[in-house]
């Protein structure tokens, strides 16, 4: 039957232990949280900006673009904007330019500083680029 109590030596245990413990990346090395680092706060500052950026867009867009004259409004001779309003779409333009810039910029941040498995991959700066750029690029075949 054999003694219940008898103790196995861990030294092999151990040191696989060790060997193994260099292959887990599940665990977070890092000092200081990273919400707390400079770094971590000037990438969030521009994803924020270049997201206010894009509301400033919309709004310079309702203004810019040409009202929908209904039959109504003809019938009764109502006049309305039927252009562009070019310095809006210039505005525009530039902003995308810029929202294009900052999220770019933020997104390469996020990739250097990103490269554990359980780092966010930041999906919304992708988004957010892939919004600019059709919007630029429909800017730019659309208005006169």
């Amino acid at each position: 039957m054999g003694n219940k109590n008898v103790s196995l030596s861990t030294k092999g245990d151990d040191q696989y232990k060790m060997n193994t413990k260099a292959l887990h990346h599940s665990e977070d090395r890092r000092k200081t949280p990273h919400a707390d680092t400079l770094f971590y706060k000037i990438m969030l500052g521009l994803n924020l900006l270049a997201w206010a950026g894009l509301v400033v867009v919309l709004i310079l867009f309702h203004y810019a673009r040409p009202e929908f004259i209904s039959g109504v409004q003809q019938y009764w001779g109502v006049k309305g904007q039927t252009g562009w309003t070019m310095s809006y779409v210039d505005a525009m333009v530039v902003l995308l330019r810029v929202c294009l810039v900052l999220s770019l910029v933020s997104t390469v941040m996020r990739a250097r500083r990103s490269r554990r498995k359980n780092d966010s991959f930041g999906v919304n700066l992708i988004v957010l680029t892939i919004i600019v750029a059709t919007s630029l690029i429909t800017l730019a075949t659309t208005v006169n």
